[in-house]
């Protein structure tokens, strides 16, 4: 549904805009009644008041709304300088809002967003974002959306994403010809398209190696570092636990070094580790972390790039709607010979 304005509500009541106006400011010049009739029309309505039209005049806000999970994974924050190399140019002003993994907290921001707030938003999804309405609802207020990273397959509009399969099959396999055959895969969310796909690349690479996929290496890990803690040591403890770990998301590479620390286990002599992320200080790590690197900063700009030209209402072609962008394995330490 389109935004209702003012002028619109005063057509359906028959009165002046400048009373309307007035009402919804709850001026003294207009009466209790009229102010009753104008407020339940426009919450029939679903009118949102512009809270930056009057200094706007019209003009675009030239904000843009990146809405992320989390900042505190290295990804998110390359990413956020490819989004401002890319729009500081064009003149646009980067706002970040952070959802912290709540879908609630997602939905409220969106929400927000509808009163023109921004121009155009920048959105990687929480882990407990299972619906679109939210999007839709903000796409049905002419506001573009770009998704990039963590997407909702479902919505119809531009994704920016990294090879997720194929990065967790070529991880996979490098673990088996390191010689583990026991391999555990670290997901954080059963809903979030990449940990699905980076769990069935890994799943594939097992089967395509007729090594078993047990359900009890196949972790779904929380938000919450004590209990991913008990869960990982958990399966370190097992009488065949793993002797190969996919991690999908950076925040767990701390938790498996702690876990073998505690057991005294080494990388790579007894366990072998490869982490998605893109960590600066995993060369120094002891042992150096093997890591799928994603293009963090390409992604990020590619996003942006490509709202700023939906925003200037150029033509989005084919190549626009998916892009995807290769990550990089690089081989160290916990995981090589």
């Amino acid at each position: 549904m389109k935004n209702v304005n003012i002028r619109e509500l005063a057509r359906e009541l028959n009165l002046s805009p400048s009373t309307v106006s007035k009402a919804l400011r709850d001026s003294y010049e207009i009466s209790a009644a009229t102010k009753e009739r104008i407020r339940a029309l426009a919450e029939k309505l679903n009118y949102i008041p512009n809270a930056y039209a009057g200094s706007l005049r019209g003009r675009k806000s030239k904000n843009i709304a990146v809405v992320l999970p989390e900042v505190a994974d290295s990804f998110f924050s390359i990413a956020i300088n490819g989004i401002e190399a890319a729009v500081k140019p064009k003149g646009y002003h980067v706002i970040i809002y952070l959802t912290h993994e709540s879908y609630a907290g997602e939905a409220a921001i969106l929400k927000d967003f509808q009163s023109g707030r921004v121009d155009g938003v920048l959105l990687s999804v929480s882990r407990e974002t299972t619906t679109a309405a939210h999007v839709q609802e903000l796409l049905e207020k002419e506001v573009p959306v770009v998704f990039f990273d963590r997407v909702l397959e479902a919505v119809p509009v531009p994704k920016i994403v990294t090879d997720d399969f194929e990065s967790a099959y070529r991880a996979t396999t490098h673990l088996i010809e390191q010689g583990c055959r026991r391999i555990a895969y670290l997901g954080l969310s059963e809903s979030l398209s990449i940990c699905n796909r980076r769990r069935e690349g890994c799943e594939q690479a097992l089967e395509d190696h007729s090594l078993p996929c047990l359900r009890r290496n196949m972790l779904t890990c929380s938000t919450d570092a004590t209990q991913n803690f008990r869960m990982v040591k958990k399966l370190l403890q097992h009488p065949e636990r793993p002797d190969g770990i996919i991690a999908s998301v950076e925040k767990l590479t701390a938790t498996v070094y702690q876990a073998c620390q505690q057991l005294a286990l080494h990388m790579p002599e007894d366990i072998r580790l490869v982490c998605f992320s893109n960590l600066e200080i995993a060369t120094i790590l002891q042992p150096s972390l093997s890591t799928v690197t994603q293009p963090a900063f390409d992604m990020g700009k590619a996003a942006a790039e490509t709202l700023v030209k939906w925003l200037e209402k150029r033509t989005l072609t084919a190549k626009d709607v998916r892009i995807v962008i290769p990550s990089e394995l690089m081989v160290r330490g916990s995981s090589g010979k």
